[in-house]
């Protein structure tokens, strides 16, 4: 079946019987009369935010193998950092018959930590090429192949005694992060309904945040942070990628992907079908054909064509500052400073591990409740609120380490300002810059966006690593007000230039941008003047009803 042949085929089947007739009480129509969608038989025109299974299914096992790793990658390195860096000061010595020099040691174990991000960057870049080719699923299968290499390389450096193979092991699981970050927020973006495209989409955060606190879980000296079973924490990252690899080839391509890139009208139906768990798809489908029809003659276009687009110019700007404010934040600050936080309070240097899992807990059950409320609250608010909040328990932050020496009780307060940091950020911050950058471009523009964004994600973690000691070195406990100032600064931007996206299609979202980049799609203009032509036209004497109209166009 040829585009123009689906998009004018009917859009629903009446099972109770031919005829024009209106909608009998309790038979549920969807009725499309020169306005919105909407469902007859529910009360309110709302429709029902249906989960199927292999919506579910796509989400956790998707996240699990992809954002879970880069979570758990950011935290494994702490806990076994003495006893890695004591092997590299062995195998140094091994071959060169003396000590490793202590600034030696101190910068191979900065490239150790930093190449991640290298790493992340290189994976970015490839996400346009390999995701053309081999579709969002796929190109998540394929990368299960770098995180299972960087499993074995790592897991294997201390038994060969070669530093080399462990640094090698973290570039390659940056790169796998570098993919993961771009092409499993695509998936989900293309695969679910607007209704609960934000809910699904907090699966990223929610997984980075519950790698994040496996991470440090596994590292308590009672399970794997020990000198003799640290390799294994790292042999633990192929366990993700293995359950994904079995699983994610029983689930469908993005039905987006197939349509528009593959031009497979019968998969994408059969991918509609599995993911939203019904028959009828149709209103699905006549809403991604009216986006092809719009994008019928746009090629992919490349990061360089995208930048110089003038209709996506504030949507690019929104994308790059929402990534730079995720990381430069302060978060990574956070983690630095909370182990001599907790000492200051009293807490004896060997609790302070179990004291720490409360952070990675506090994440987790942040980021869940923003997966709870994103549909309802939307993503503005929460976007704004979470940096808005982090600026002010930065502040207070700042107040308490300033004066910890003066009452014994101060320390407490410091604690709990870390607490509130770290809950607002999981709240918003940490999860909806992935949902916006899916949200905010169209499917030909969707992967250059997404290397724009997974490099400045990237660029700004690398950044962070690289100046923070300087920063905290010149400003001790007064750096938290630099972080203070770039959330304040973000949440001021998205107050004046973010628009909701909630339950809006991308050509709705499109059109809320038009007036700012004061430049409008060429299709959107084009309808545009269609719309007002024909609300300038008087009905002709004895017109048919809308109803009629309706029946007589077949969008009934």
């Amino acid at each position: 079946m040829r585009p123009g042949e689906l998009s004018s085929a009917p859009l629903t089947h009446d099972t109770h019987g031919p005829g024009p007739g209106p909608p009998r009480p309790g038979r549920e129509l969807l009725i499309k009369c020169g306005g919105p969608w909407r469902r007859s038989g529910v009360p309110g025109g709302k429709r029902r935010k249906d989960w199927s299974c292999s919506l579910v299914v796509a989400a956790l096992m998707g996240a699990f193998g992809s954002s879970f790793l880069y979570g758990y990658n950011l935290s494994v390195v702490n806990a076994p950092t003495p006893y890695i860096q004591a092997f590299y000061n062995d195998s140094w010595a091994r071959r060169h018959g003396h000590p490793m020099d202590p600034n030696t040691l101190t910068l191979l174990w900065s490239v150790t930590v930093s190449i991640f991000a290298i790493g992340g960057l290189v994976g970015t870049l490839m996400v346009k090429v390999i995701g053309k080719f081999l579709g969002r699923k796929r190109t998540l299968l394929v990368n299960n192949v770098f995180a299972i290499s960087a499993a074995v390389l790592m897991a294997c450096a201390l038994q060969a005694g070669a530093l080399e193979m462990l640094i090698v092991g973290r570039f390659v699981m940056g790169v796998d992060g570098g993919i993961a970050l771009s092409v499993l927020p695509m998936y989900l973006n293309e695969i679910s309904p607007k209704e609960i495209r934000g809910a699904l989409g907090q699966a990223t955060a929610i997984f980075i945040c519950i790698g994040v606190f496996v991470g440090q879980l596994l590292g308590l000296p009672e399970l794997l942070g020990k000198e003799s079973t640290w390799p294994y924490l790292f042999g633990v990252i192929a366990v993700p990628a293995l359950v994904q690899l079995v699983s994610l080839p029983f689930l469908p391509e993005s039905p987006r992907y197939l349509l528009f890139e593959k031009n497979d009208e019968a998969g994408a139906v059969r991918a509609f079908q599995t993911f939203l768990g019904k028959s009828d798809v149709s209103q699905e489908v006549e809403e991604v054909l009216t986006e092809s029809r719009l994008q019928r003659n746009v090629h992919l276009v490349s990061v360089l064509e995208l930048l110089r687009t003038p209709f996506v110019r504030w949507q690019i700007v929104t994308v790059v500052i929402t990534m730079a404010c995720y990381q430069l934040c302060g978060l990574n600050a956070i983690w630095f400073y909370t182990n001599s936080i907790f000492g200051n309070a009293g807490i004896p240097p060997e609790k302070i591990p179990y004291i720490t899992l409360s952070t990675g807990g506090i994440e987790t059950l942040a980021a869940i409740f923003s997966g709870l409320v994103i549909e309802r609250v939307g993503r503005r608010p929460l976007l704004i609120g979470g940096f808005g909040l982090m600026a002010v328990f930065f502040g207070i932050l700042t107040v308490t380490l300033t004066l910890q020496d003066r009452a014994p009780w101060i320390p407490y307060l410091s604690i709990v300002s870390i607490l509130l940091i770290i809950a607002a950020f999981c709240s918003g911050p940490g999860g909806i810059p992935f949902i916006l950058t899916g949200e905010f471009f169209q499917q030909a523009q969707r992967a250059a966006a997404f290397t724009v964004a997974g490099s400045v994600n990237w660029l700004s973690n690398f950044v962070v690593g690289l100046l923070f000691p300087f920063i905290q070195q010149g400003l001790d406990t007064y750096c938290f007000l630099v972080f203070a100032a770039i959330c304040t600064t973000g949440a001021v931007y998205f107050y004046f230039v973010l628009p909701e996206t909630k339950n809006r299609t991308h050509a709705e979202i499109s059109q809320a941008f038009a007036k700012r980049n004061k430049a409008y799609p060429p299709a959107a203009k084009a309808n545009s003047a269609t719309t007002e032509e024909t609300e300038n036209r008087q009905p002709e004497l004895g017109a048919p009803s809308s109803w009629d109209n309706c029946v007589k166009n077949r969008i009934v």
